[in-house]
């Protein structure tokens, strides 16, 4: 199994700059992608930024150009850098990792999420 734990979040001013990071532990050999999610109140949660074992990266087109994902494999982390924060990023923010051995067999596993609050 993976276990993540976040970090990072808080609350910054419009046009700042937050790093969320997130440690993963456990069988990491078998994490596929890792990705940030984010749910704002009354909103669905939604895909922020995710990098495959790979390396490949994609993102939402709401923060495309802003927020760049990253990892450091030596530590098992995973990072997202925020910048130009917008009062509309504001939500709490997860980290997944989609893991499995076994093609069309994969799990999910979750962060407990951080609050990312961005004021006007």
């Amino acid at each position: 199994q993976v276990q993540l734990v976040e970090s990072g979040g808080g609350l910054v001013q419009a046009g700042g700059s937050l790093r969320l990071s997130c440690a993963a532990s456990g069988t990491i050999f078998t994490i596929n992608r890792m990705g940030w999610y984010r749910q704002a109140p009354g909103k669905q949660r939604e895909l922020v930024a995710a990098i495959t074992s790979g390396g490949a990266t994609s993102y939402a087109g709401s923060v495309k150009g802003r927020f760049t994902i990253s990892r450091n494999d030596a530590e098992n982390t995973m990072f997202l850098q925020m910048r130009t924060l917008k009062p509309e990023d504001t939500a709490v923010y997860y980290c997944n990792a989609e893991w499995g051995v076994i093609p069309g067999h994969t799990y999910d596993s979750w962060g407990q999420g951080t609050q990312v609050t961005v004021s006007s």
